[in-house]
């Protein structure tokens, strides 16, 4: 993932001064632009709420239009910005933070043609991450990293066990679908499976109940193994993240080098003996 800080800024001395601004938080200016950024995105974010309320729709509906067209125009603006003052523009527009700058734009733009659309401005919350760089909290982001690492390396691990929940959901549902013997919520295999899947999950919407002794003896073995099945991937991501905390205390004294895999013995950048 692509920081904002390791972007270059331009050779012009208003780019550079803009780029401070724009990117930076060390500044009073730099601190200004950042909270009045943030303070719009709450306040697009109140809009869509709001307008999905028909009755306050219809009260302020013109005010609601024209605000979203004012914030709209700021943060075209601002984006555009950012891409002038930076050398590595490519690096900004496909960096984490330059994708969602452009995604907090299409739904408006797209709202023109088709209306709806615009309910998708609520992305622009994901903008609101920028408030760990704007308070000092990267501490913050920096054990938000671990967990989307943590995440990405059990990934394989996950899909495994998605696999088994899903082969298991199938076999219940049809069980479910004999024994129960086509009664309300079991007519069919799917309907079985569905019922299989909510009440694996612990959620039990309640909309759907077994009713023959039978069936009631398999919910209830599917209801105990429930507990057990969402405790699988809690483990797995808790025991990466673990291992991701204990290779990111290993840096090399020498170069700063954070990426050491856990059986090294000398640094993969600079070749200095590893502690």
């Amino acid at each position: 993932m692509e920081r904002e800080h390791n972007l270059v800024p331009e050779d012009a001395l208003w780019k550079r001064h803009l780029y401070r601004i724009i990117y930076r938080s060390d500044t009073k200016l730099g601190k200004l632009f950042d909270i009045i950024l943030l303070s719009l995105i709450l306040l697009s974010t109140f809009i869509i709420l709001m307008e999905s309320v028909p009755k306050l729709d219809k009260k302020f509906h013109y005010t609601f239009i024209i605000m979203e067209w004012i914030i709209s125009v700021v943060f075209t603006a601002e984006y555009w910005s950012r891409i002038a003052v930076v050398k590595n523009k490519k690096n900004y527009i496909f960096s984490f933070f330059g994708i969602i700058d452009f995604l907090a734009l299409v739904p408006f733009y797209l709202s023109l043609i088709f209306p709806v659309t615009k309910y998708f401005l609520i992305f622009r919350m994901l903008r609101m991450l920028r408030v760990f760089r704007v308070f000092n909290l990267m501490d913050f982001m920096n054990d938000g990293f671990v967990i989307v690492r943590a995440l990405k390396n059990s990934s394989r691990k996950i899909y495994i066990f998605l696999l088994f929940l899903i082969i298991f959901s199938v076999i219940v549902g049809s069980l479910m679908f004999m024994v129960e013997g086509g009664r309300p919520g079991f007519e069919t295999i799917p309907q079985a499976i569905y019922w299989a899947v909510v009440t694996v999950t612990t959620v039990g919407y309640g909309d759907v109940s077994p009713i023959t002794p039978m069936g009631k003896f398999f919910a209830v073995i599917l209801m105990l193994a429930g507990y057990s099945i969402i405790a699988v991937p809690t483990g797995i991501v808790t025991a990466e993240m673990r291992n991701k905390r204990q290779n990111l205390e290993k840096i090399c004294d020498r170069c700063g080098n954070e990426d050491i895999d856990d059986d090294a013995r000398y640094c993969k950048q600079c070749g200095k003996k590893l502690a």
